[in-house]
């Protein structure tokens, strides 16, 4: 995977963010979700890499980021802990200003970015995602039995780290494999490397962390945050067969939340990126300005 890519490992602050870096043009960062890695980005990477400078990042607790203690409040894997590693590694590879692009837990990272660092995003797009805050507030039947995971994860420790632990590779795939978009879209590579990083049960205990900041200290910060816009141009993109696409007005909700929202359904489930990475990649270059024959 990332043929022609360096890697780009770096100390951010005491804590190891991994990523690979490829291509030449105007900086562009690629963040990664739950349950995956930066390896979901290799299907396009070479592809943005034709007219920008790609890094591709692991964020902390994932992949082979470092996974940092936790902490009382879960802090320490809170999105604005996860926002500030990934522009300090930018800046640390000599980008002050770049776009970014997250799907999953890295575009709630990305949208806490762009309110904590408004000078260093350039513009950003949110793959298959609704705000958190606004999720914990329109909770009803339907999205508790889509997003139970988002309620069991949040369990005291161990619980659900014990259970997950049992089978862990029979739970990832029935998470990759269940949210509209079947097993057989994962190239067989970054299969393996979704299971190589799920087997260790540091990082399935960080990711576990994510999700409790998630319904904690991330909604401090968003409520704490209420009536401010994202002010970079914003592009989002959701699966029509997936959660959010059967959330109503997607680009209502983040019309709510940022000043230039753009965008629209690709024909996939969550995982977009892979299942649909002809058309998810062209979505992403004509918001990049990236003109195609």
């Amino acid at each position: 995977m990332f043929e022609g890519f360096e890697r780009v490992d770096t100390d951010v602050d005491g804590t190891r963010i991994s990523a690979v870096r490829g291509g030449e043009g105007p900086p562009l960062l690629l963040l990664h979700g739950f349950p995956q890695t930066k390896a979901m980005w290799a299907g396009i990477a070479a592809a943005l890499a034709r007219t920008h400078t790609v890094v591709a990042a692991d964020l902390r607790g994932y992949g082979d980021s470092a996974k940092p203690d936790s902490d009382a409040d879960h802090a320490s894997y809170s999105f604005r802990a996860m926002a500030a590693d990934q522009v300090g590694l930018m800046r640390a590879l000599g980008y002050e200003r770049f776009a970014v692009i997250g799907h999953d837990r890295g575009a709630r990272t990305t949208h806490r970015m762009a309110l904590d660092h408004p000078g260093a995003v350039e513009r950003a797009a949110v793959l298959d995602i609704l705000p958190t805050l606004h999720v914990y507030e329109h909770v009803d039947r339907a999205l508790a039995t889509a997003y139970y995971h988002w309620f069991f994860f949040i369990q005291p420790e161990p619980v659900p780290e014990t259970l997950i632990g049992a089978d862990p590779r029979f739970y990832l795939h029935s998470l990759l494999g269940g949210w509209g978009s079947g097993l057989g879209v994962y190239a067989p590579d970054a299969l393996a490397e979704y299971e190589r990083c799920f087997d260790d049960a540091a990082a399935r205990h960080a990711m576990m962390e994510d999700y409790r900041a998630g319904a904690s200290i991330d909604l401090e910060h968003d409520r704490a945050d209420a009536g401010r816009s994202v002010e970079a141009p914003l592009l989002v993109l959701w699966g029509s067969r997936g959660v959010v696409g059967r959330s109503g007005d997607v680009l209502a909700v983040w019309r709510e939340r940022a000043t230039d929202v753009r965008g629209g359904a690709v024909d996939a489930g969550h995982f977009l990126v892979e299942e649909r990475p002809a058309e998810t990649l062209a979505a992403l270059q004509g918001f990049l300005g990236v003109a195609r024959a």
